[in-house]
């Protein structure tokens, strides 16, 4: 393929991706009609990660629907800053110190959440970490990014999880993630297609093999072979947390397949594009709102029968 085709296809994509950001942005300037909206004002709906970027915008809109959110954020100051801007423009937004890298902050919460509400019916796990910026692929933060993306949003499932209300409707978990992280992405894939294969076959997956496959890499970090590891080319590390992600989504859509209607969980994943924040040194081509929006779209779909899947821009993708 020569350079013009490359151009013409780019230019193409280009153009797909604008027609599809306008018919988003006119779907959600209509209204939900009333027998759509299973939520009301009682419907409690956790953010983690929200004083900032991609969390504040989702938190923010999950209150213009009318729910009650709860705003987490890892300092205090600025989760109480956040929650006090979305309060002043009239939401029914309240704050809640939360660090998804420390079990007893977690465990601190959930009783928190118990004791005022008596459980949730949606997480937004948004927190997340990146040191690499643009074409950057350092590793030196490799265990933070792999300890804030993959467990500590894991461990945030494991403990909200009996906390989900039963609910008609379903309770609701999703994910912030990348595409970065997809296991047949056609740049960014892990080459050892042993692994690529075992983390595929969503029968066999398991917790051990998912956290088997960051440990090695974090060992391979620490001894300085990881670049000869087959791991993913571009933002090496966010993209394994992220990979790790996706593949957890579908272990526990899994696991929860089998609960009664009433008491159904429906856990996803979603990509929101490369969004202007300060995560991507304000480079992107997203902004807040419009990456916000497929995580507030999951959250809210009234007739969800959908779980363990991918979705960027409103639309599910291949893992």
């Amino acid at each position: 393929m020569d350079s013009t085709e490359k151009q013409d296809r780019r230019e193409r994509a280009k153009e797909r991706r604008e027609k599809r950001r306008q018919e988003i942005s006119l779907i959600r300037s209509i209204p939900y009609s009333d027998h759509q909206r299973w939520w009301s004002a009682e419907t409690i709906a956790v953010v983690t990660g929200a004083n900032r970027g991609i969390g504040f915008e989702i938190a923010h809109q999950l209150g213009l629907h009318g729910l009650t959110v709860v705003l987490t954020s890892r300092e205090t100051a600025v989760g109480e800053e956040a929650a006090k801007v979305l309060q002043e423009g009239g939401l029914n937004v309240v704050f809640h110190q939360l660090d998804v890298l420390d079990q007893e902050s977690i465990d601190s919460f959930c009783a928190w959440i118990k004791e005022n509400y008596g459980g949730i019916d949606i997480l937004i796990n948004n927190a997340g970490f990146n040191h690499n910026i643009g074409s950057e692929n350092s590793v030196e933060f490799a265990e933070k990014v792999i300890s804030t993306n993959y467990v500590g949003t894991k461990n945030m499932i494991k403990a909200t999880i009996p906390l989900m209300r039963p609910n008609a409707a379903g309770a609701r978990i999703v994910t912030v993630s990348s595409r970065l992280g997809r296991l047949n992405g056609r740049k960014n894939r892990i080459s050892d297609d042993e692994v690529r294969h075992q983390l595929e076959d969503v029968d066999s997956l398991s917790e051990e093999l998912i956290d088997a496959t960051v440990n090695k890499f974090l060992e391979q970090v620490k001894d300085g072979t990881w670049t000869s590891g087959g791991w993913p080319q571009n933002n090496t590390d966010y993209s394994l947390s992220k990979l790790a992600v996706n593949a957890y989504t579908r272990l526990v859509a899994r696991d929860l397949a089998d609960r009664p209607e009433g008491e159904k969980i429906y856990i996803n994943c979603y990509c929101p594009g490369w969004v202007k924040t300060a995560m991507t040194g304000w480079a992107g081509q997203v902004t807040p709102e419009e990456g916000a929006d497929t995580a507030v779209w999951l959250s809210l779909l009234p007739d969800m029968r959908v779980s363990g899947k991918f979705f960027a821009e409103r639309r599910e993708i291949h893992f």
